[in-house]
């Protein structure tokens, strides 16, 4: 199932693919770079080329939805609700790295959607083996909420809530997947070199500043 990453793939088309997990990755399309916060989905073509960055939907669908949905009523209204939906899965998430659990409230919210719209098991052909996978038929602006359902109940489900993580040096969050379960950042190229050069900085800082009070004590 999509629902994973094989490996960080950090940016594609301009969307930051660190989660390591489906329902990370469309969390992490609200982030705050240096000029502030930034929504990556502002419009309804921004959502489908997401789907097509994050592997659920081929370039070729991608490019007939985005004009079969422009400027529609339905595409408009499903990604107002996504958006609303998003924020309340971050406090969820954030109850989760907390030690808290999803509240009944939000876990009735996602049975509903879930019921609504169903995936379809399909047997899938990889390599030399077969395997069960939920194929996703995205036709209708609606038919999106199958994929990001199933992806967001797979988190609170099967993932340990000590594996989840929120950036320390912005608010992405991803799913830790490391041996030893010590990821600090999002990642090491976007965020982990800016606080080791930061913290090198203030080293040198100190240092400097310990040297000039022991000239001015001789």
């Amino acid at each position: 199932m999509p629902v994973t990453s094989e490996a960080p793939r950090e940016w594609i088309d301009g969307f930051l693919f660190v989660g390591n997990h489906l329902a990370l990755d469309f969390l992490n399309t609200r982030l705050i770079p240096a000029d502030g916060l930034k929504d990556l989905l502002p419009d309804v073509d921004a959502l489908v080329r997401w789907l097509v960055a994050s592997g659920l939907l081929t370039r070729t669908k991608g490019k007939a939805l985005a004009k079969n949905w422009s400027d529609t009523p339905q595409a408009a209204v499903l990604l107002r609700e996504l958006l609303k939906f998003r924020e309340r899965l971050r406090a969820v998430v954030v109850r989760q790295e907390a030690g808290f659990s999803a509240s009944d409230a939000f876990i009735a919210e996602l049975n509903l959607r879930l019921k609504r719209h169903p995936g379809v098991i399909a047997l899938q052909r990889k390599g030399e083996t077969l395997g069960l996978e939920t194929a996703f038929e995205v036709e209708q602006p609606n038919d999106v909420w199958a994929p990001i359902a199933i992806a967001v109940a797979e988190l609170l489900s099967e993932v340990s809530p000590i594996r989840l993580r929120k950036c320390e040096a912005c608010i992405a969050h991803f799913l830790d997947t490391s041996k030893k379960g010590s990821r600090r950042w999002c990642s090491m190229n976007i965020c982990g070199n800016k606080i080791k050069v930061a913290a090198y900085q203030k080293r040198k800082r100190a240092a400097r500043k310990l040297q000039l009070t022991k000239r001015n004590r001789i």
